[in-house]
């Protein structure tokens, strides 16, 4: 899954808070082009800086144990580089209850609703009644939405359920606390597709829980993948019906947790992505 084309200032689906990702330039070394003069001093301290950094990162996952030199050889069916590449495509321009629609009648648009549906589903906003049905409406197919939406209302408005994970009956968090449900998609793979009828796996990463002090549940990250059963209808697609799975899950770093306020001000200060793939 990769990002499309820098969004223009006009135009966008989303209205304000999209989120601008912009490639660097290419400069001087072996995957860049010719060197260009006339950098300041600044520019070079933050290139040595940028090189410094890759090199202590690239030890630490040298030194992290293990020879898998041979790891791969000879394995045709791993993923290419181009598979992620960007497309060159242009994003979505339109947008269904906030959530980006309008996606391509092939491939590439059936990943990318996969992926864009998964981080909706997998968003706070699921815990709200009013979004939920805006949502449950605008991801799933029009003949499934209905018993869909209340299975989910069923679900969310369990008072157990709710308790459990440190929400009131309404579905908010405790004063002073920030509930926190988001999904980051990692990749994405069509293991089936017709014209009109498309499987999308979508490989993510989630975080879950309450931040704030006094949190009896600490944010925590997961994997899963979700395999999206989806159908070309009313010219978009459609969820029709999935299945979710535990992993792929990495080796986690011997990294420190952040406080609880840390957590609380990352998430309100990094939106999540506008768009995927």
């Amino acid at each position: 899954m990769s990002l499309g084309d820098e969004y223009e200032n006009t135009g966008g689906y989303g209205g304000t808070g999209q989120t601008r990702t912009r490639m660097p330039d290419s400069g001087g070394g072996p995957h860049g082009g010719g060197r260009r003069g006339g950098r300041t001093s600044s520019r070079s301290l933050v290139t040595v800086v940028g090189v410094v950094v890759l090199l202590i990162a690239a030890i630490a996952f040298a030194n992290r144990g293990g020879d898998d030199s041979s790891a791969g050889e000879g394995d045709d069916d791993s993923p290419k580089a181009a598979a992620t590449a960007p497309s060159g495509e242009k994003p979505v321009r339109s947008a269904n209850a906030g959530i980006p629609s309008g996606f391509a009648h092939d491939r590439q648009g059936a990943e990318s609703a996969a992926a864009n549906y998964s981080v909706a589903l997998g968003s706070a906003e699921l815990f709200d009644t009013g979004r939920r049905r805006d949502i449950v409406t605008a991801v799933y197919a029009p003949d499934v939405a209905a018993a869909r939406q209340t299975d989910l209302d069923r679900a969310y408005s369990n008072e157990e359920f709710l308790t459990n994970i440190g929400l009131d009956k309404a579905g908010k968090a405790p004063a002073g606390q920030t509930f926190i449900s988001r999904v980051i998609p990692v990749g994405t793979k069509v293991t089936k597709s017709t014209e009109n009828n498309a499987t999308v796996e979508v490989w993510y990463t989630s975080l879950f829980g309450l931040s704030g002090e006094g949190s009896t549940n600490p944010v925590t990250e997961s994997w899963y993948t979700t395999t999206y059963q989806l159908s070309w209808v009313e010219d978009d697609w459609k969820i029709t019906d999935f299945q979710q799975k535990d992993g792929p899950v990495p080796v986690g770093r011997d990294q420190q947790a952040s406080t609880a306020d840390d957590m609380t001000k990352a998430v309100e200060e990094f939106g999540g992505f506008t768009y995927a793939r």
